[in-house]
């Protein structure tokens, strides 16, 4: 695995701060019905595409697909601790969804029926969901589960009963990694070892002679960060001084920290969630350590600043590749502002700003799949997604899919934590990079 660096991208003016996905027009044109003629239209902000015809393909004897619907379905965080954090996702996707029934009469001339199931972040309680969803709710789809923890408790089931478990916010590398052995699963959000690869890059690259150490919970997610750090790292430049795991659900992370700074430790990444994050960094500050901290993507909200102050955060680097929520100058974020607030979506964040483009990506996956609305279908049209580019991306981040590649984003662009007016918000700055595997 490598990283190749593109072009530094011109700097944006610090008004335009986002980070996520479309609105502005950036309807996913729908496909054209069975049986009917394509005719080219053009949506704004966006490649033409077929056109929707008004007569629905017959439904076949397909779990989830009526004349006038098509029901996908859901295993996300609901309840619980961590869904103040990442509820928002599901809810945004679905008002997306709300908005395409709403002015496209749904795709395929059907309208999209979300069905949304509580997995409590639990492996037991996303497996009861699954099969809920189903066996009994007979979905056509699995569309962007969410949850590193209960994920890996489902794929399998859904695999060996070849349902689409598709877009899912899971970030194990193996869920992308595995088409062959898994070609029912495709990853939305970035893995966890191309994360770690870009971080290791950037630090030999930028900070050479400091030594690493490597914060992650005690599961694949932890594992992936740290291989992939320690893939992206020249040895002859940095050293990993030191490896501090944690246990899901740990009260306290107090002795990692020492830990860390005890073995020398002048920069730290970290794939930890934002309260372990704010955590750790409080606790280095309390011992008058101040290292460099790499953050994952899945603290990239302005959110972030509400579990550490702005001023403790200021410097952290994270990563991103979709314009924040804050760029409200933009016409492609004030859009998305407009779609929450109408479609029943929450208060917009960077995180909403992904979940449309999950939902936009899942549109026209749907919309290629019109002339053969199976879930074989499904999975074909979305792996002849190429170069997919939604208005909410930055410049020059496109999605593609193919049989043997099932991870939708692996472009992205460093993010900083900086201190504007006594409030925290991020900024991009730096190079593009893209992942290559070898």
């Amino acid at each position: 695995m490598k990283v190749k660096y593109a072009l530094p991208l011109p700097g944006r003016a610090t008004a335009l701060l986002a980070v996520l996905l479309v609105a502005c027009g950036v309807l996913i044109a729908l496909a054209v019905a069975c049986g009917e003629e394509e005719e080219e239209t053009a949506t704004p902000g966006g490649t033409p595409t077929a056109a929707v015809t008004d007569t629905p393909a017959v439904a076949a004897e397909v779990p989830g697909i009526t004349d006038t619907e098509i029901l996908l379905g859901a295993d996300v965080i609901l309840a619980g601790a961590m869904a103040a954090v990442y509820a928002t996702i599901p809810q945004a996707t679905e008002a997306y969804f709300n908005y395409i029934n709403d002015t496209q009469g749904g795709v395929c001339g059907r309208k999209i029926v979300y069905k949304l199931a509580d997995n409590g972040d639990d492996p037991a309680k996303a497996m009861e969901a699954v099969r809920k969803l189903v066996e009994q709710d007979e979905v056509f789809a699995i569309v962007g589960s969410l949850g590193d923890t209960p994920h890996p408790a489902v794929w399998e089931y859904l695999n060996e009963n070849e349902v689409p478990d598709i877009l899912c916010s899971a970030g194990s590398h193996m869920f992308g990694a595995d088409p062959e052995g898994h070609p029912w699963t495709v990853q939305m959000i970035p893995s966890y070892r191309i994360e770690g690869t870009f971080f290791g890059e950037y630090i030999s690259e930028n900070l050479p002679g400091k030594k690493v150490a490597v914060l992650y919970p005690n599961n694949q997610q932890g594992a992936d960060h740290l291989q992939g750090v320690k893939d992206g790292l020249d040895p002859d430049k940095n050293e990993v001084v030191s490896e501090q795991s944690y246990d899901v659900g740990a009260v306290s992370i107090s002795s990692q920290v020492s830990n860390m700074e005890n073995d020398g430790a002048e920069v730290v990444t970290s794939v930890a969630t934002p309260g372990y994050n704010a955590q750790a960094i409080k606790q280095a500050d309390r011992l008058g350590w101040h290292p460099q901290w790499f953050l994952s993507y899945i603290n990239s909200d302005e959110m972030t600043f509400q579990f550490a102050s702005p001023e403790l955060l200021e410097g952290t680097i994270s990563l991103q590749a979709l314009k924040l929520a804050g760029w409200t100058d933009d016409p492609a974020v004030a859009e998305h502002h407009r779609l929450m607030d109408e479609y029943g979506g929450p208060t917009p964040t960077n995180f909403t700003i992904y979940a449309q483009a999950l939902a936009e990506v899942a549109v026209e996956a749907l919309s290629r799949s019109c002339d053969n609305l199976t879930r074989e279908g499904l999975m074909d049209a979305l792996e002849s997604i190429q170069d997919f580019h939604s208005d909410l991306f930055i410049d020059e981040v496109n999605v593609s899919f193919s049989e043997t590649d099932h991870t939708a984003f692996q472009t992205f662009r460093m993010l900083r934590a900086v201190l504007e007016n006594g409030k925290g918000k991020w900024e991009y700055f730096g190079p593009l990079f893209v992942f290559e595997s070898e």
